[in-house]
């Protein structure tokens, strides 16, 4: 069993590509058939979906979706210049600062405009419980 979509709700999907585009540095495909734009992030696709066409309230996810990256600090200056850094703590560091996590991981946390949680990881450091 494999993994291969994500759904982030948002409420502007125009918005919401160009934000992506620029966090990600990467342009990502329009779906023409349905309000739909999709990142390919490895071999799972990041699909932002605007349900306001079918007249439904755009939901944020419950909890962070993490991504492994090879240049922390690149993504974080984006995130810096988009000023979508998580302002919370995490285990007593602040959310947003690049830290190595109690667990090893080396990351931080943004929150996109639609009150999704990301959190970006050095791909040298990630912790699978293995």
């Amino acid at each position: 069993m494999n993994l291969f979509r994500v759904i982030l709700q948002v409420s502007n999907l125009d918005q919401a590509a160009e934000f992506y585009s620029k966090l990600l540095d990467e342009p990502g495909r329009r779906i023409p058939y349905a309000s739909r734009h999709y990142f390919d992030c490895g071999p799972v696709i990041l699909a932002l979906v605007d349900p306001s066409p079918d007249n439904l309230e755009t939901k944020p996810l419950p909890d962070f979706i993490y991504f492994s990256v090879n240049n922390l600090e690149q993504v974080h200056a984006r995130a810096i210049a988009l000023d979508c850094l998580a302002k919370a703590g995490v285990h007593g560091a602040a959310s947003g600062d690049i830290v190595v996590r109690p667990w090893g991981e080396r990351s931080f946390y943004v929150n996109d405009p639609w009150g999704n949680g990301l959190c970006f990881v050095d791909e040298k450091t990630l912790f699978t419980g293995r």
